[in-house]
């Protein structure tokens, strides 16, 4: 894979950090950042060392959503064409989702449209107190439509229906209310919030958070009967696990 242009990679020990890179749009998604996130997306899920990956923006705004030039091409496309597009972008959040290891997004500024769908693709969302989102799509007559599945996971579909239909904007503490955030802080302790939560997921079996994930997603929306036999299974698979006998031993220790 070359070096991207739309995506700054940073990799500090076990940890990636991941800045969308085009302050000059508010980071806003084109088809170039889209191939290039997928791209990066399959091979971060593949790396075995990774602990964790950090989603940031750079310049004033974490996303803005889809880019205006790229609006405008889509605008002549083919319903071929658009529809290659669209399968296109939801690869790029289903690659992201299926990530083993734990997504952070750090926000900031705008998180709107695609944007906002990102901090929903997010295990953990902090976002700075004056920092604002929206599914603005409606604004265009467009629909969310591909980061729909994500978003209501995150807020269900009372919050989505709303949000939907109005495409209004709404603030952080608005996005913690809903559940598409989990921590709204000052813009000065973002950074330190997001190394906290670092801090914590450095003290779990890798191989125990990639599982929970995977569960999440296996369980969810099914009834119990469904499901019981897979987590009965699922946790005493756990328990007899390298990983968790080593962890429990060093607990028990304690």
């Amino acid at each position: 894979m070359s070096e991207p242009s739309t995506i700054q990679l940073r990799r500090l020990a076990n940890v990636e950090y991941v800045t969308l890179n085009r302050p000059e749009v508010r980071n806003a998604f084109n088809e170039q950042s889209i191939a290039e996130l997928t791209m990066w997306a399959e091979r971060a899920a593949a790396d075995s060392g990774l602990r964790a990956v950090v989603f940031s923006g750079a310049g004033p705004s974490f996303c803005a959503g889809a880019d205006l030039a790229w609006m405008a091409k889509m605008a002549g496309y083919s319903h071929e064409d658009n529809l290659a597009d669209a399968r296109a972008a939801a690869a790029m959040f289903a690659a992201i989702d299926r990530l083993p290891v734990p997504v952070i997004a750090q926000v900031h500024g705008a998180a709107v449209g695609g944007g906002a769908g990102l901090v929903a693709v997010a295990d953990i969302a902090v976002a700075a107190e004056d920092a604002m989102f929206g599914f603005t799509e409606v604004k265009l007559g467009l629909i969310p439509a591909v980061i729909a599945p994500y978003v209501l996971a995150k807020i269900g579909q009372s919050a989505a229906r709303e949000l939907f239909v109005t495409g209004r904007r709404f603030d952080a503490a608005h996005a913690g209310h809903i559940g598409l955030v989990h921590a709204v802080v000052p813009s000065a302790q973002l950074i330190d919030t997001v190394n906290k939560y670092l801090i914590e997921l450095a003290a779990n079996g890798p191989e125990a958070m990639a599982e929970a994930k995977a569960l999440v997603r296996t369980i969810a929306n099914r009834s119990i009967a469904e499901v019981a036999a897979k987590t009965a299974e699922a946790i005493a698979d756990r328990r007899v696990s390298s990983e968790a006998q080593k962890l429990m031993k060093g607990f028990l220790k304690k």
